[in-house]
């Protein structure tokens, strides 16, 4: 394994390119960062209406395809990506269950005929079956997961706090290397370098913050083996080097 291992061709992206699969993970994020917040803030009917409107928003996102393959991968991508972000959040904060989230899902399934309801679990299954399948997608999709959680273990007070976040932070990033046998690496390094990012980013990052990317990083190497973990810290080292140069003021002659 190495940092140039070759990426197989996406077999979705005839019907969706790269840049629509990374705007179907960004809708996914604001679609589950609202229901998220309603969820926490239940108010009754004002929250029925506010995940009538969402549903109506994202039907018409999938409606705006140009063909019945192309409305079912995006509703495909959109609940694989409500469903991922879901998982995360349940796992982090120790949900059981989000019941807007499931309620606005099972609204956007509910008004699919047959052959829209068979299009739409074929991609479903081959998003998930396949590593290579709609790959933009899940880079942008884990990229953001990752991040948000990143975020709301720095914004922790206590190493202990921190310490709850960062524990599902790792096991999902596991689980996902797992899933993702061969590319699952380049999706971890992604995240990685993007956490470091932030960090370097921040000047008032907390040492909570800073001994928590210590663990995370500890703990990856730990589990993984040797070479995958290897492969993944120089694809990401390489990626925060890149970004270190391209923030540097330019050179004045």
């Amino acid at each position: 394994m190495n940092a140039v291992t070759t990426i197989p061709e996406d077999p979705l992206v005839a019907l969706a390119d790269a840049d629509l699969q990374r705007l179907a993970a960004r809708l996914a994020q604001d679609v589950f960062g609202g229901v998220f917040r309603q969820a926490v803030s239940a108010d009754g009917a004002s929250d029925e209406a506010a995940l009538a409107e969402v549903g109506a928003r994202c039907a018409n996102w999938c409606r705006a395809a140009g063909s019945d393959e192309g409305r079912a991968l995006r509703l495909a991508l959109l609940i694989s990506g409500l469903d991922q972000w879901g998982l995360a959040y349940s796992q982090a904060f120790q949900l059981t269950a989000i019941p807007a989230l499931s309620a606005l899902v099972g609204a956007l399934r509910t008004g699919l005929d047959a052959q829209g309801d068979a299009l739409f679990q074929r991609y479903f299954a081959q998003i998930d079956d396949e590593e290579s399948a709609a790959i933009d997608f899940k880079i942008e999709l884990r990229r953001a997961i990752h991040l948000a959680l990143w975020h709301a273990m720095a914004a922790c007070e206590t190493a202990e706090q921190a310490g709850n976040i960062v524990r599902p932070l790792g096991s999902l990033m596991l689980a996902l290397d797992q899933r993702m046998p061969v590319l699952g690496w380049r999706l971890l390094a992604d995240a990685l370098a993007n956490i470091q990012i932030s960090l370097l980013n921040d000047a008032s990052a907390s040492a909570v913050a800073q001994d928590a990317m210590q663990t995370l990083f500890a703990s990856l190497r730990h589990a993984l083996p040797a070479d995958r973990y290897q492969a993944i810290l120089a694809h990401s080292g390489q990626a925060v080097i890149a970004w270190q140069r391209a923030s540097r003021p330019a050179a004045v002659h």
